[in-house]
């Protein structure tokens, strides 16, 4: 036996060995809560159903699922990225997880990485099983499946920052409030399941620049018309992103 054989290596893992256990900590947390699977699951799912089957809503031309399937979407990244980070972190926030997590060996910026991580995981199982759904519906996609990868990444990118601004600069019961609020009020007016030709002409135009009408409408141009990436949408989900996020990193708050 060769000398040494047992002796102690303190030290911490490898930063990026840090990050994959920390995501899926992360994502086991997420899937578990019942709040964030019925805002992440159930709810898009059910809409999703419910309007493609009862005709509610007056979508145009096409069967329902056409136009309902790719805003659901958008709505599954939105309850994801913005509405479940920000409570979640909020409450990390409240009882000092984040405090302790920053004393450890894991570099904050590598806890933020995990977190966007498992939100990105948490966004796949959620396309793939509402995707299975729009499909055993009727659906017939369109489009560069690049492209919808791109609007998810910016639209990922845009409600994170958003909501990790959230939950870094307001209390945790307030950001409870708001962050369900918010969902609530871009539901219905952010063109995922109400199209936006439905309101008038001066409220189209501001509802327009919501990140949450942005990704219904570059998803819906791929997915529905088979568009190439639609660079306006895009342009507008990348305005937010940098802003959210820029906004995050200087205000964010660890205690």
């Amino acid at each position: 036996m060769s000398a040494g054989t047992f002796t102690p290596r303190p030290g911490s893992a490898p930063v990026s060995r840090m990050i994959l256990a920390q995501t899926a900590l992360e994502t086991r947390m997420l899937l578990r809560n019942g709040e964030q699977l019925l805002l992440t699951v159930i709810i898009p799912a059910l809409l999703l159903v419910l309007f493609s089957a009862v005709n509610i809503v007056d979508t145009g031309a096409g069967k329902p699922v056409d136009f309902l399937a790719p805003g659901v979407l958008a709505l599954a990244v939105m309850s994801t990225a913005f509405t479940g980070q920000a409570i979640a972190t909020g409450f990390d926030r409240r009882y000092g997880v984040l405090k302790r997590l920053g004393a450890s060996p894991l570099p904050r910026w590598a806890l933020m990485a995990a977190k966007t991580l498992s939100v990105l995981v948490t966004e796949v199982l959620q396309i793939a099983l509402l995707t299975a759904i729009a499909l055993g519906l009727g659906w017939s996609p369109q489009g560069d499946p690049l492209s919808v990868a791109a609007l998810v990444l910016l639209g990922t990118a845009a409600f994170s920052g958003l909501g990790l601004l959230m939950a870094g600069t307001l209390k945790a019961e307030v950001t409870l409030a708001a962050a369900n609020l918010v969902f609530l009020l871009l539901l219905v007016g952010g063109g995922v399941i109400v199209p936006l030709d439905k309101f008038p002409g001066a409220v189209r135009s501001v509802l327009e620049l919501l990140p949450i009408s942005a990704l219904s409408d570059g998803l819906r141009e791929v997915l529905r018309h088979g568009a190439v990436l639609p660079w306006g949408d895009a342009a507008v989900l990348s305005v937010w992103a940098v802003l959210g996020l820029g906004a995050a990193a200087r205000l964010f708050r660890w205690e």
